[in-house]
């Protein structure tokens, strides 16, 4: 279904037990809500999801950028008020954690609790270099140009070959997604810096991140666990930065265990 912005469409999903409570969950740059097909079996036994497909994504409209991480924000409280969601609890991973920490920051009443993954609280020293450079590459010659060097800084080697089907899959969201969209959401992630900001957060917090993750490292999520006042931290083997596909049944046990512990 469809749910607006001011003019903005965005492209939501709304599956599992109306009853229990509401997860909200918000995906990576250049990913769509169908990144987190492999949780849905886990959560909608007991819990409300609702996904949502960022703007610039999956079949949400790609208005003209830049965004910015506060903008995105915003249009996840337009999509629970549109649905009447009061409180929920948010699950976010890469841009959607950093989304997540402006949800937190912001509109802290709304949400129970957070999981955070693969993400962090600031750019690191030379990252403005690199995103320009990928930025560029993008807006000359498509994402088509960057989608083989992405997914080797996604997953690991061995996933790789032994995981085609679901490395396929994100393969062909990142593929499909929208270039501007892409290059939009990008110049929101380059003014990242919520970490001088991250002890007003009292929200329980969950950090889980891939051990070989280069592109938002264990050390980022380290950072953000010394400076939250609620937070546990849990750092998957095995796993580089879209954990959540790559090590899907240790990532479910975690998040299950998080949401129950935070229901009861």
């Amino acid at each position: 279904m469809k749910v607006k912005n001011g003019a903005v469409q965005l492209n939501i999903e709304c599956s599992g037990n109306k009853s229990g409570p509401v997860v909200l969950m918000a995906h990576s740059l250049g990913c769509n809500l169908h990144m987190w097909d492999a949780q849905m079996p886990v959560l909608e036994t007991d819990y409300w999801v609702v996904r949502l497909d960022m703007r610039g994504h999956g079949l949400s409209d790609v208005p003209s950028g830049p965004y910015t991480l506060d903008q995105l924000a915003d249009d996840v409280i337009a999509v629970m008020d549109e649905l009447h969601i009061q409180k929920a609890h948010w699950v976010g991973l890469s841009v959607g954690g950093m989304i997540g920490q402006s949800l937190l920051l912001r509109f802290p009443d709304r949400f129970h609790s957070a999981v955070l993954c693969d993400t962090a609280s600031s750019q690191p020293e030379g990252a403005g270099a690199i995103w320009d450079a990928r930025i560029k590459a993008v807006a000359s010659e498509g994402l088509s140009s960057i989608v083989d060097t992405t997914m080797q800084r996604w997953f690991t080697a061995s996933f790789l070959e032994t995981g085609k089907i679901e490395a396929e899959a994100v393969r062909t969201q990142l593929a499909t997604t929208s270039d501007a969209g892409y290059i939009a959401c990008s110049q929101a992630i380059m003014n990242l810096n919520y970490i001088d900001r991250l002890s007003e957060i009292n929200t329980p917090i969950c950090l889980m991140v891939g051990v070989d993750d280069i592109a938002t490292p264990v050390t980022g999520s380290e950072a953000m666990h010394s400076r939250l006042n609620n937070s546990q931290l849990h750092v998957l083997k095995n796993a580089a930065h879209i954990s959540n596909v790559e090590q899907a049944d240790e990532f479910n046990a975690i998040l299950i265990a998080f949401l129950e512990s935070q229901s009861s």
